[in-house]
């Protein structure tokens, strides 16, 4: 599979000098859009995108063989050397626009349509097109970007500068290229970059692509086989567990950033309370929201990074997550720790982090994985904390722990009963009926069903 990972460096030597291609690139912008506007009915129909862009290439550049254009149509007047490359891609993006544009005006009248059906006022407003959007261009490889050396830096680009198109020598930072003083895209192939621009300074967001091969999925895994199952809790960031198929445990940890929480719901309870006594909207505490926001960036990326290392370490080749969905507060307290959980963000990362390494990425249900024991003995109870599960025979263990193998059993089961036929399932179920219901499967449904 292919893995595309951005590099986001920071232009060292020039910084105003590209104000005019940014310009000059979202005039271009408007410029088709207005005119896809105009000839949306013609090309609406075609079927393949490629045949629009060409329709609307054909009715505004001017060639040698292509002379009869249309004045307001004309594209080389307003701009002359324009590269081509950059013009094509500038028709596409007008063209989504365009369409996205009015699929949603045509949402729209039919949402008016049922209310009049049904007597009922629609007070929305119709959507407007946007003819100014904030775009930035790629520099397409050759055409506008050449590559001198990624690894110190250096490299040429096209841009408009004094009416005219030219190249430049420009130098960024490399400090997102390394990683412990050692070039982190080696087998990576370049792609085009693009020109960003952040408050006052211009990046160059460079992408880089590899092909990874996963290990293939087979029908029966081997007794050696290893996986990380991983359960995301409130008490601790997350809890992992190394697991084999025979429900041997290999090793554990423990992910928490204690402080760093302290101060994220502290600071959080501190700017909800200013914006309750002095009547604030969302967007007039910026400096606290970035604050909080960056932390939670930060809890977000170490439990990801410690997930990741404690898989590699192990050697696993497959992590596993519950599949978790909307979760409902009964409190405020509640509903502030599941707006800053960060569950569905931990496990894109993961996912994607763990691909880059070889690694398989898997889900099961998560119902009962909590609430049930381990070792069988049924549903438990929790201390007023949380963290301290007791269970029905008067066991005391972590409750996180405890899921975290209850998550890696669901797995090796799934496996195991999809390489069965019907009828030795039936077989097993009737020896272990827990076995019948998803929702009851706990680490001791696996070492019995091995038994088995």
């Amino acid at each position: 599979m292919k893995i595309i990972k951005t590099a986001k460096l920071k232009i060292t030597s020039h910084n105003k000098i590209f104000n005019d291609t940014l310009f000059i690139y979202r005039s271009a912008l408007t410029f088709y859009i207005k005119l896809c506007e105009k000839e949306f009915n013609n090309f609406k129909d075609f079927d393949i995108q490629l045949k629009k862009r060409d329709y609307i290439e054909q009715i505004s550049h001017r060639t040698k063989n292509r002379t009869n254009i249309k004045l307001e149509y004309d594209f080389s007047i307003d701009f002359y050397k324009f590269p081509s490359f950059l013009r094509r891609s500038v028709i596409m993006e007008a063209i989504g626009i365009i369409e996205s544009h009015y699929s949603r005006f045509d949402n729209w009248k039919k949402k008016q349509l049922k209310a009049k059906e049904k007597n009922k006022k629609f007070y929305t407003k119709p959507p407007k097109l946007n003819y100014e959007p904030i775009s930035y261009p790629v520099l397409y490889k050759k055409n506008m970007y050449i590559n001198k050396d990624v690894k110190t830096g250096k490299s040429q680009i096209k841009i408009y500068k004094n009416k005219d198109w030219i190249w430049i020598d420009i130098q960024y930072s490399m400090k997102n290229l390394y990683s412990s003083k050692k070039f982190r895209f080696v087998n990576y192939k370049i792609l085009s970059p693009n020109l960003i621009k952040k408050g006052k300074k211009y990046y160059l967001h460079i992408s880089f692509e590899v092909n990874v091969k996963l290990p293939k999925e087979k029908k029966k895994l081997d007794k050696n086989y290893r996986i990380t199952s991983v359960d995301l809790g409130f008490n601790n960031s997350a809890v992992c567990v190394c697991m084999k198929k025979d429900g041997t445990i290999i090793d554990r940890l423990f992910i928490n950033q204690s402080k760093e929480k302290d101060l994220l719901y502290t600071k959080v309870k501190k700017r909800n309370k200013l914006r309750r006594i002095k009547f604030l909207r969302n967007n007039q505490t910026p400096n606290k929201s970035r604050k909080i926001n960056n932390m939670k960036k930060f809890i977000i990326q170490d439990t990801v990074d410690k997930i990741i290392k404690f898989s590699i370490k192990n050697g696993s080749k497959t992590i596993v997550f519950e599949h978790l969905g909307k979760m409902k507060g009964k409190n405020k307290t509640m509903k502030m720790f599941h707006s800053y959980w960060n569950k569905n963000e931990i496990q894109n990362r993961t996912k994607d982090i763990s691909h880059s390494h070889g690694m398989r990425f898997s889900r099961v249900l998560a119902r009962g994985t909590s609430s049930l024991a381990y070792d069988g003995s049924g549903e438990l109870h929790r201390n007023s904390k949380g963290d301290i599960a007791i269970f029905r025979n008067g066991k005391q263990y972590h409750s996180d722990l405890s899921a975290s193998y209850n998550i890696g059993a669901r797995y090796f089961i799934r496996n195991i009963f999809k390489s069965l036929p019907e009828k030795a399932r039936l077989i097993i179920q009737a020896k272990v009926p827990e076995l019948s219901d998803r929702r009851r499967h706990t680490l001791s449904s696996l070492i019995r069903l091995q038994e088995v």
